[in-house]
């Protein structure tokens, strides 16, 4: 069969739902099992820098480009008319929407509905725009995949979507060569006890409102007369609208020289900070998943999270748990993990357990056997 997949956000610096393709593409293409069936990429430009992630072995690959601006025009429009004309047997909308003027089965992943749940934290043509579409794009789709069972529950809850076309695939963090090769690496220069880590506390993610960043730094900057030594070190694109800007944060409140913040930095760099890290902090209270945290605890890294239902899902007992405005909580926590050796290994024993639960291996079978069924 010919598997059509929205690959757009496989281009330029792929994050979120990029990485999220990406490595579900590495399994199909090695996968032998799926070596009759091909993957048709439609892109608004040709992928640049070679295509890492694809293998050999399993599922052939093809690029077919549509020209445009990678938006809900060239999506309506380009795409459509691409998928069209070439008649793949099912096509894969891997980030929440889909070409609605298609012929094809279509299978679309929703990862979360924070425009629908929280529709104040977007401007509001933006909320309208991703309400709109979104709902479309699950009412015309032969099946929704989505992350959590948060997730589906929130899917059936906004958008009026029936339990029974729902498919929950969650995310992972195995086989992970970045973080692989950093931990080696600070191994190999500190084999003892936390080897190589620093008093760093770290934030991984786009910065958004719900991820109370600002918290975040005025927590560290009351940390940081007692741990002299501590650094925050934060990367991630700015979406938060009104523009909150973390560094000017830290600035106001004396910590600026130790509070770094980076929009982007590529995989090696990312492995070596969760490499260094101590703790891992991520304020957000909501999520479809919340896959950093998991990345961290396989870093050797144990996190801080705010206490919410689907946090409670993903990780369980391995996370340290604070509610949204304990102050008091959140300052105790993060000086706990990064003095204290006996909590942190705890956690990350804890954090063990939950890493086991999830496979991408698993995940990918499950996403093809969704996409063939539909086509069937």
């Amino acid at each position: 069969m010919r598997i059509g997949i929205d690959a757009r956000e496989l281009l330029d610096r792929p994050t979120g739902v990029g990485r999220y393709l990406a490595e579900l593409l590495a399994r199909w293409t090695r996968d032998a099992r799926l070596v009759s069936h091909e993957l048709v990429l439609f892109l608004p430009r040709s992928l640049s820098g070679g295509r890492p992630w694809i293998g050999v072995g399993g599922a052939a690959t093809r690029e077919v480009i549509a020209p445009g601006a990678p938006g809900t025009r060239w999506e309506q429009g380009a795409l459509a008319s691409a998928v069209r004309r070439e008649s793949p047997d099912a096509f894969f909308a891997p980030g929440y929407t889909a070409p609605l003027r298609v012929r094809c089965p279509v299978v679309v992943a929703i990862h979360d509905v924070s425009f629908a749940a929280h529709p104040e934290w977007f401007r509001w043509r933006e909320g309208l725009r991703r309400r709109l579409l979104t709902r479309w794009s699950a009412s015309a789709a032969r099946r929704v995949i989505t992350i959590s069972a948060f997730s589906r529950d929130e899917i059936i809850e906004h958008l009026g979507v029936s339990q029974a076309k729902i498919v929950v695939t969650p995310l992972a963090v195995d086989a992970h060569p970045a973080l692989d090769e950093a931990v080696e690496r600070t191994r190999e220069a500190s084999p003892t006890a936390a080897p190589g880590r620093s008093r760093m506390v770290l934030y991984a993610g786009s910065i958004l409102e719900r991820r109370h960043v600002p918290e975040l730094v005025a927590s560290f900057a009351r940390l940081a007369a007692r741990v002299p030594d501590a650094t925050l070190e934060i990367v991630g694109d700015n979406r938060t609208y009104p523009r909150v800007d973390p560094g000017r944060i830290a600035r106001a409140l004396g910590v600026g020289d130790r509070v770094h913040v980076r929009d982007y930095v590529d995989e090696r760099t990312l492995g070596d900070l969760y490499g260094q890290a101590r703790v891992f902090a991520f304020l957000s209270e909501y999520e479809g998943f919340g896959l950093p945290p998991l990345e961290a605890m396989r870093a050797g890294v144990p996190a801080v999270v705010l206490d919410t239902p689907v946090a409670r899902e993903v990780y369980g007992e391995a996370a340290i748990f604070v509610d949204l405005g304990d102050r008091a909580a959140l300052d105790d926590a993060l000086e706990r993990l990064l003095n204290d050796d006996v909590a942190r290994q705890r956690h990350l024993e804890a954090g063990q357990r939950a890493l086991a639960r999830y496979s991408w291996d698993a995940t990918a079978r499950q996403t093809f056997d969704v996409l063939l069924g539909a086509a069937r």
